[in-house]
């Protein structure tokens, strides 16, 4: 018979230094801090607050708490209709197997924040102050749109364990103290430590990374970004397709015979690594069928309204209809155009994404359950009375159960000459090829295009691929892709944490972090501190009892070709 093993349950709060939240002197400075108006970002938290779920999961349980309070949409489902994010959802920078046995990083904690659409200032210690840390504090302990992830050391507050990220929930300023929400419930409750010691805490090295450590102020952008476009690890092709379209195409364009938009266009698609239409998707909504009947929620026709509203502007552009052109030409000449998917149809597609959809609607999303989808029908119905919207409807079997799915397909104005389950003429209607490749394009760093020889083409591609002139709503799109496939390919080069470097002023409204255009230099650590410790609540971390490391929307992605 198998001997059960009692294992641990909690540890004793080493205090002081800290103050349990529960405690009477808690219970306190609690009170007072409410009184004082430094209380007003815990009542969010607080809702949201989570225990990790993984012993090396403290990043990914602080950031999943932390955007949940913000309201930031994930985009996709959760469990169930539910969008809600989850530790399991945050793997964009990081495989959760590494972060389930080493922990994760500081710098890609920030890239996961970034990836989910938040806006992020990342501070290591040896790039602000403790003046400048208490300024961010209060700030957000005043207010309910911002909130705090420390990354520390456990050993300063005398706690067993490393490296551990937790929220900050409030700030007492008559005793100088900050609050940790302790994302590991299982081993420490709620607490108050002197926030000259949480400092001191973050002035740590992590041994992984030889970076320092230091906080994340994350907050809501005004909108949610990656309306309609998004780039996609989760295929194993992504490495090859991020490294060709940053590393090989700056280098294609240089060739002397690229003389116009045209050749351009030639260089870079003709040497497309496979499967690149797994790396660039675009987006539908999946519901259930009984879920929505023959209307649209004001929810899902906001959402679907701005998809196609992007949808058009990208169809606007000057860029667009060279891609267009091209591959108009490619066609003409009996020349195999660049595809993004094996379907080439939407009812295929559809086929496809009903069967995802209701994978994820059941919550058994990438399990071992097969789906098969036998019919779909493409039609256009009208929602509460305004234009009419695409609706693709399937009906998906799993064993003896019958599932109806509903997948909601922003289109444009055109015309629309399909029904039924056979192949359609619905070109243009809704995203395709010629769309998905020009906010591809769109999405290469400005500088992708600086090696072409002849100026004239040379200003002309960096105004066919320049923001300054998109409408916002594309605007902020195409900046958001520019950001995931900058963070993809340090996060492939294992560079992000070494990449991370903050230009700071004085004012505790500083705009920090910029992955795009890095300045200044970090300061090296010393003696095994600097003014922030790299974090990784990983590799040095975890702490959670782990023996430490030897030495050494719904949402579903759709795609077509155009």
């Amino acid at each position: 018979m198998a001997m059960a093993m009692a294992g641990l349950y909690k540890r004793v709060l080493p205090s002081p230094p800290a103050v349990d939240f529960a405690s009477s002197d808690g219970k306190q400075l609690f009170i007072e801090a409410i009184q004082n108006g430094t209380m007003e970002g815990f009542y969010r938290l607080i809702s949201y607050f989570q225990t990790q779920s993984e012993p090396a999961y403290c990043g990914l349980a602080s950031l999943s708490m932390v955007l949940n309070a913000l309201a930031i949409d994930p985009g996709r489902k959760w469990k169930g209709p539910w969008r809600w994010f989850d530790e399991s959802m945050l793997d964009c920078c990081e495989p959760l197997e590494k972060v389930k046995e080493k922990g994760i990083s500081f710098g890609k904690l920030v890239c996961l924040a970034h990836c989910a659409g938040a806006k992020v200032q990342a501070f290591r210690t040896n790039q602000s102050s403790l003046d400048d840390f208490r300024k961010f504090v209060v700030r957000c302990s005043t207010s309910d749109d911002c909130h705090i992830i420390s990354s520390y050391h456990r050993a300063t507050f005398k706690q067993t364990g490393t490296g551990h990220f937790s929220p900050i929930g409030g700030y007492h300023a008559g005793r100088d103290m900050a609050l940790i929400l302790d994302v590991a419930r299982f081993k420490y409750p709620p607490h108050w430590v002197p926030l000259r010691l949480l400092w001191e805490a973050m002035e740590s090295v992590d041994e992984a990374t030889r970076q320092c450590r230091g906080f994340l102020l994350i907050s809501r952008p005004h909108r949610d970004p990656g309306l309609l476009y998004t780039l996609s690890c989760k295929h194993e092709s992504w490495v090859k397709v991020a490294k060709y379209l940053t590393d090989d195409v700056p280098n294609l364009v240089k060739t002397d015979d690229v003389k116009d938009v045209h050749k351009v266009l030639s260089v870079v698609f003709s040497s497309l690594p496979s499967h690149f239409g797994e790396f660039i998707k675009w987006i539908a909504e999946v519901r259930r069928r009984e879920d929505g009947g023959q209307n649209l929620s004001l929810e899902e026709n906001g959402r679907l309204s701005l998809k196609e509203e992007v949808l058009k502007q990208v169809q606007e552009t000057g860029l667009f209809k060279h891609v267009v052109a091209f591959l108009s030409s490619l066609t003409l000449c009996c020349r195999n155009a660049p595809t993004l998917s094996d379907e080439n149809n939407l009812p295929d597609i559809a086929a496809t994404v009903c069967c995802q959809g209701a994978e994820l609607l059941s919550g058994s999303f990438g399990s071992s359950e097969r789906y098969c989808c036998q019919e779909t029908c493409i039609r256009r119905l009208r929602a509460n009375g305004d234009k009419p919207i695409t609706l693709v409807s399937g009906t998906v079997v799993n064993g003896s159960s019958e599932q109806g799915v509903d997948v909601l397909v922003p289109s444009c104005p055109n015309k629309l000459n399909c029904c039924g389950s056979g192949p359609s003429n619905c070109n243009g209607i809704y995203p395709a090829g010629n769309d998905v490749l020009t906010a591809l394009l769109l999405a290469l760093p400005p500088e992708t295009w600086r090696g072409i020889k002849d100026e004239k083409l040379l200003n002309e591609m960096y105004s066919l691929v320049s923001t300054e002139n998109l409408p916002i709503l594309l605007q902020e799109e195409v900046l958001h892709l520019r950001r995931q496939l900058h963070l993809l390919k340090k996060c492939q080069e294992n560079k992000v944490d070494e990449d991370l470097v903050q230009s700071t002023t004085r004012d505790d409204t500083t705009e920090c972090l910029n992955y795009l255009q890095v300045e200044g230099e970090t300061r090296p650590p010393k003696d095994g501190k600097c003014s922030t410790e790299n974090e990784d609540a990983a590799s040095s971390v975890v702490g959670e009892e782990i023996t430490p490391p030897k030495q050494k929307r719904g949402t579903l992605d759709l795609t077509r070709k155009g």
